[in-house]
């Protein structure tokens, strides 16, 4: 699978009865129904590891963006319009500022240890605590609640999967807590984000900005608020498009398939 496609459903399963295995590449699972696939006996792969470098360097280079206005900065640099640029055109401080990660896997982990370069403060939000020598590496502190990274950060950076537990898990309430300065940052899943109250959000000036690579559906429809917003910067899912990681992304998928097929236990299986 490739980009969610094809759809893995019930009438595919049907015709074909040899199948094996289902390989999908990246790590969200959230469009596989593995209870369905199971049932068939069909084995279910991703890869998730060799993602999380590139996915990492994309949650920075939004956070850069936006804090730095740098898409905003090109259009008034080449607009035809522009004869001057002016004094007090400015971006917001990232050096000293407090991030928050939301989820610190290996995507958030490595966000962090960016972040830390920068010279940012570091909270985070996760199920499970990191081991301190893990934490100190970071320079990072854990919040036990949510809301407690939330009302603290300068910019809040969401990097978790996408289950029925952090389905919108940032809506209204949640940024009502963010500071009116904040900026919010999605690399996980679009749903991750009640988008409407993100939109009455940015409207309102309730956040100060978002930067968002994922989005839902994916691409928004031509006429969606969220694309008129100066605020926002989007990105068409691209958190793990650079051509070595690709590359590396096919030749686990067709690892994966082999090993099967051979009756070899399979590399990343999801369980």
């Amino acid at each position: 699978m490739w980009y969610h496609q094809p759809a893995i459903n019930e009438e595919l399963l049907q015709s074909l009865p040899n199948l094996k295995i289902v390989v999908s590449s990246g790590v969200g699972i959230d469009h596989l129904d593995l209870k369905l696939l199971f049932s068939y006996g069909v084995k279910v792969s991703n890869t998730p590891f060799i993602v999380s470098t590139d996915t990492a360097d994309m949650g920075m280079a939004l956070l850069l963006a936006s804090s730095r206005r740098i898409v905003e900065g090109h259009q008034m640099a080449v607009s035809p319009d522009t004869e001057y640029f002016p004094a007090d055109w400015l971006g917001v401080e990232v050096s000293g500022a407090t991030l928050g990660i939301v989820g610190m896997g290996a995507i958030g982990y490595k966000v962090a240890a960016r972040a830390k370069a920068f010279e940012m403060k570091i909270l985070y939000h996760n199920r499970n605590q990191r081991k301190k020598e893990e934490e100190s590496a970071v320079g990072a502190v854990y919040c036990k609640k949510i809301d407690d990274l939330l009302q603290q950060s300068d910019f809040v950076l969401l990097a978790v999967n996408l289950t029925p537990q952090t389905h919108r898990l940032i809506g209204k309430r949640e940024l009502e807590l963010m500071k009116p300065t904040a900026t919010l940052i999605n690399i996980s899943r679009g749903l991750v984000v009640d988008q409407d109250a993100l939109v009455e959000a940015l409207q309102n000036k309730v956040i100060n900005a978002a930067a968002l690579d994922v989005t839902y559906p994916e691409p928004l429809p031509r006429d969606h608020p969220l694309l008129k917003l100066k605020n926002v910067i989007i990105t068409p899912h691209i958190g793990s498009a650079t051509k070595k990681t690709r590359r590396i992304m096919m030749e686990e998928m067709a690892e994966s398939i082999e090993a099967c097929l051979a009756g070899l236990p399979v590399p990343r299986e999801v369980l």
